[in-house]
């Protein structure tokens, strides 16, 4: 584990429930809303903390940060140690999931499962291309049309096209953001390969992906269940990218059986 560019943050963190601890994290360009439903569901039986990640929603945005994995996980660590978190669950969707893998291969022993949404265990090019497309969209044609390129490409088309209130108000959001720590981070996700080391994972692993995911091929899914030992698949139909909220009870569901099945009991005060 390398060494961080700058220390780490105090991380603005959504805390809710009681039993075994579950750590939520979210995507590039994202905060802790897009656990919105599953917080609720998951905290009546566990003690979820889902936090904003440096330079995203209300977490700090560090002057000279370089968004590296090294500086993300530094993060993580001062949340969970200033909390007292034991070993944890932990799921991560997208660039959320990139950093949950990259957390559970170098300190397995603090997490008691992983579940990885809409992930890879490398960046490939057409995962890049999307990005830089994202980029020059918001270079050539400013905020609205990026917000409407982000709508279209992380969104399955047929829930796009039944929920098109609610998916312009996820995109328009993003106009209304700082981007400089969007950028860093995705400029330090360019280079993320850790294909080499995925058959130590000894973790267990659940890979739940949307097969009308357009940001990350779903093959991805594939190749992590053949790389990780005894790693599981869930594959979803009609959904695209953002699967916690496309999704919302089939995630939860997913997550609470996946907990319960990897770790100690349930809080006695809540229900599965």
């Amino acid at each position: 584990m390398s060494s961080p560019g700058v220390p780490a943050v105090a991380l603005y963190v959504l805390e809710a429930g009681s039993g075994d601890p579950v750590l939520l994290l979210h995507g590039l360009g994202g905060d802790h809303t897009v656990w919105d439903y599953q917080v609720t569901a998951i905290a009546k039986s566990y003690r979820v903390l889902a936090p904003d990640l440096r330079g995203h929603g209300r977490s700090p945005l560090p002057e000279g940060a370089r968004y590296t994995f090294a500086e993300m996980e530094a993060d993580v660590w001062n949340l969970l140690d200033s909390r007292g978190v034991a070993p944890a669950h932990i799921a991560g969707i997208s660039g959320g999931g990139l950093l949950a893998l990259q957390l559970v291969l170098d300190a397995p022993a603090r997490f008691r499962s992983l579940a990885l949404f809409g992930a890879m265990g490398h960046m490939d090019n057409h995962t890049r291309a999307v990005g830089q497309n994202w980029a020059d969209t918001l270079k050539d044609e400013g905020p609205a049309a990026y917000s409407r390129r982000l709508a279209m490409d992380l969104f399955a088309p047929d829930w796009l096209e039944a929920n098109l209130d609610l998916a312009e108000r996820i995109a328009k959001s993003q106009e209304e953001r700082n981007l400089r720590g969007v950028v860093q981070w995705a400029l330090a996700m360019k280079d993320f390969d850790v294909r080499p080391r995925l058959g130590t994972v000894r973790t267990p692993t659940l890979i739940v992906h949307g097969l009308e995911d357009s940001v990350v091929d779903p093959s991805h899914a594939r190749l992590l269940r053949q790389a990780i030992p005894g790693s599981e698949v869930r594959l979803l139909p009609n959904t695209g990218h953002l699967i916690p909220i496309e999704r919302p009870e089939e995630t939860a569901k997913l997550l609470v059986d996946w907990f319960h099945r990897h770790g100690a009991a349930p809080s006695p005060h809540g229900t599965q």
